[in-house]
């Protein structure tokens, strides 16, 4: 008996489609996922046993109107210059550079009011500079 064995082609397997397919699918999945972004932090602050302190802190607060008008505290400035900020500041400071100082600026105000304003804080040597935001709604 004589046995032989049989010819066979070898088989190959093309895995170009499967390549491309997957990389369409990866390319797909990228495109049309949405992120979100989450701007909530979670902070669990530390609780204190001393009674809060009864000393109330003066915060002077610098108001910029649309067209660039300063009002510290309610109070509008004769005019938007610097030497007259910075007075009015250096008198509702009395020279403590730890008064907070808020900044609330319209929306449509002029950046170099709020710019002048800083600028002011900082000549002062300022310590609490903050500027306040409204929280939209989306």
């Amino acid at each position: 008996m004589n046995f032989q064995r049989e010819r066979r082609d070898e088989v190959e397997l093309n895995i170009t489609p499967l390549i491309d397919v997957v990389f369409l699918l990866l390319i797909f999945f990228m495109v049309s996922t949405t992120f979100q972004r989450e701007t909530e932090l979670s902070v669990q602050l530390p609780e204190a046993t001393a009674p809060e302190s009864a000393v109330e802190e003066t915060i002077i607060e610098i108001v910029i109107n649309r067209r660039g008008e300063y009002f510290l505290n309610g109070r509008e400035l004769v005019n938007n210059k610097l030497v007259t900020l910075r007075a009015a500041l250096a008198r509702l400071t009395s020279g403590r550079k730890d008064t907070p100082l808020v900044i609330r600026a319209d929306a449509n105000t002029p950046h170099q009011a709020v710019v002048t304003a800083m600028d002011a804080a900082r000549q002062l040597g300022l310590l609490r500079l903050s500027i306040a935001t409204a929280h939209g709604t989306q």
